[in-house]
């Protein structure tokens, strides 16, 4: 028998992958909380595992005095020299208590004790073992679903990929083998939770890595990504050897690696952009497959006001806005997309204002090229045009604001007034 709990504790320590400490802890814990049931919380009892006699034996310990005035917890001199010869009063006597004698509700106090602890031990493990591994790419199996979320089996642990890291439109069902990217590892009253993501730029960057082995030996690495779960992603990639292309090295021979990696995302389209230093080279990458023309910067809003051909126009953006959109998230620059095509002013129209003595917008201080294309654009030909109209109706031009707006009145009228006076 004495062997036999050794053996069990030895075998459930294996099995559950937990320090055999922790265990004979967990076992001494049980039987001094099912002694303390039965004698009282007063007594003062403490339990020991005998690794020879391979049993935990507890003991009652009373103080050694003259005459017993608190029987649980004092024991008289005359008693304690029958146990122990040598003892003196004052001396804290232990003696051994039969744990034979506790009964079933004592046991399953044993009991309950020692399955919460082997709880918390393989809690603690599988907390233990993930923590480190947040960042990573792992594979498990769909076991179920929660709410639109799907709970999946990694083995030792259970994780879950909540609805809003799923891809959208991607279907699963029990049994399905999943990849995804570690998104967090946290500790609840239940256990570790491990939280999944499929829908996070991570898992793009971390999919390349797994196949792009010029990634994995540090001479490619990705910058940055972006993404729009399902439809596109973006990512911006450099190299630190001059004879290896990083997009040729992450497209892979006849796109084999690049392949890999959108059959993993279900289909979903990926730019691979050339990380550039110079900020415009970067953002102008980014754009692709549209050309640019011209870039204006703004250094301190950190925002870019890209020119582009007319036909490059809808190509720059793309579809409801896209293009530009994961370019800015990429880049992390506010993008402003223009058309350079110049809107021309018929001959006529333009003989009539001059015929007219009237002066054209451009005429007056402060208002450049670009100003006069919108106030043009917008059906204000001359400086008398813009005078006669209202704060409001200007503001609804994109690109005037309120101040600007104000401005533009303030100077048509001052032109005016000029005009008048030299006329007189």
């Amino acid at each position: 028998m004495a062997s036999e709990l050794s053996r069990i504790i030895d075998q459930v320590g294996k099995d559950k992958g937990i320090d055999r400490k922790i265990l004979v802890e967990a076992l001494e814990q049980a039987l001094l909380a099912a002694a303390r049931k039965k004698y009282g919380t007063k007594q003062e009892i403490e339990a020991h595992f005998n690794e020879e006699a391979g049993e935990v034996e507890l003991f009652q310990f009373k103080t050694v005095v003259k005459e017993v005035k608190n029987p649980p917890a004092e024991i008289s001199f005359k008693e304690a020299k029958d146990l122990d010869s040598e003892v003196q009063v004052g001396d804290s006597l232990g003696t051994k208590i039969d744990v034979s004698e506790f009964g079933r509700i004592a046991a399953q106090t044993a009991k309950q004790v020692i399955i919460q602890r082997v709880k918390d031990a393989e809690r603690e493990n599988i907390f233990e073992d993930f923590k480190d591994r947040k960042g990573e790419v792992i594979s498990g199996t769909v076991q179920r679903f929660e709410r639109g979320s799907i709970i999946v089996n990694l083995g030792r642990a259970e994780a879950v990929v909540p609805q809003q890291e799923l891809i959208p439109k991607e279907t699963y069902k029990p049994g399905d083998r999943i990849r995804a990217y570690v998104l967090d590892v946290r500790k609840t009253p239940k256990g570790p939770q491990i939280i999944l993501s499929r829908s996070n730029p991570n898992f793009v960057i971390k999919l390349f890595e797994l196949e792009v082995p010029e990634i994995s030996e540090g001479i490619v690495k990705i910058i940055s990504a972006a993404r729009e779960p399902g439809s596109r992603a973006k990512i911006a990639v450099y190299s630190r050897d001059s004879d290896v292309d990083p997009v040729g090295a992450c497209v892979g021979m006849k796109g084999s690696r690049v392949q890999a990696v959108v059959q993993e995302l279900r289909g979903e389209k990926i730019d691979i952009i050339p990380w550039s230093e110079d900020s415009a080279s970067f953002v102008c990458n980014s754009l692709a497959p549209a050309e640019i023309s011209k870039v204006i910067i703004n250094q301190e809003a950190k925002s870019m006001e890209v020119i582009v051909e007319d036909d490059q126009l809808s190509l720059a953006i793309g579809r409801r806005g896209q293009n530009v959109r994961l370019a800015a998230k990429l880049t992390d620059w506010k993008i402003d997309i223009r058309s350079e095509v110049k809107p021309e002013l018929p001959e006529p129209a333009l003989d009539e204002i001059a015929s007219r003595g009237m002066d054209t917008v451009e005429k007056i201080a402060g208002v450049g090229e670009k100003t006069a294309q919108l106030l043009n654009q917008a059906g204000y030909l001359t400086v008398a045009d813009l005078s006669q109209t209202t704060m409001d109706q200007l503001t609804k031009i994109e690109g005037i604001g309120p101040k600007k707006a104000e401005k533009l009145l303030e100077s048509a009228r001052v032109h005016l007034d000029k005009t008048e006076d030299k006329k007189e």
